[in-house]
């Protein structure tokens, strides 16, 4: 597949996955009571109050690129986080931020097996277009990435929310205040290839679900 076209598909997969992932996380923080989200304009499908300049357009672009130069495909970014006030919540707050956390990767999750669905009867009936498949396909890919990345207990990952929620009340501020550091830990992580399982578990199921047909007519492995 020619690769500036597998960089738009790649880019497009990108932002179908990371803007409901934020949705999901305002609209629990609504259910909850805080409206905080909704205020800000954040519980809508349009991409333009999600997208991070950054994170959203320039670093998936750079990484396609860089992918183009090395021969080695890597594509990730993020959305705008959405804001949320736990001391809007009705009830426990620990349990909303428990709740709300969970939102996202479930979402991907289930957008993970939606695309999975979809493009399987998608080759069923006979509607193989190659560029529909592999980005249905990256689809699949980016939900799982998302889902496990953002499960590791690392502030302000949401996997730290859902740690905190378990944790005596004394450890639950000492891992808060790992969140202005966070990122740097992640990254850190990311370079010394720490977090590799979840990129190989990701990877694995993905193959699983699209089988070998799927792949071979994604045009995603020439």
């Amino acid at each position: 597949m020619d690769w500036l076209l597998l960089g738009v598909l790649a880019i497009g997969a990108l932002l179908v996955c990371v803007i409901p992932h934020e949705v999901a996380h305002g609209y629990v923080a609504y259910l909850l009571g805080d409206t905080t989200a909704k205020a800000a304009g954040r519980l809508t499908a349009n991409p333009v109050p999600h997208i991070d300049p950054i994170g959203s357009l320039l670093v998936p672009g750079m990484l396609i690129v860089l992918g183009q130069l090395t021969g080695v495909p890597v594509v990730f970014g993020w959305a705008k986080p959405v804001p949320v006030n736990p001391y809007h919540f009705r009830g426990d707050r620990w349990r909303g931020m428990l709740l709300v956390s969970l939102a996202g990767p479930t979402t991907n999750l289930l957008m993970a097996g939606a695309a999975t669905l979809l493009g399987r009867a998608l080759i069923m009936i006979g509607l193989t277009m190659p560029a529909a498949l592999a980005f249905l396909a990256l689809v699949v890919l980016y939900s799982l990435v998302l889902a496990f990345f953002n499960l590791v207990p690392i502030p302000p990952l949401d996997g730290s929310r859902v740690l905190a929620y378990f944790l005596p009340p004394a450890w639950r501020m000492r891992l808060s205040q790992l969140e202005p550091y966070g990122m740097f830990i992640v990254l850190g992580l990311l370079v010394i290839g720490g977090l590799q399982l979840i990129f190989r578990l990701a990877s694995s199921l993905w193959l699983q679900l699209l089988g070998m047909e799927w792949a071979l007519l994604s045009d995603l492995f020439h």
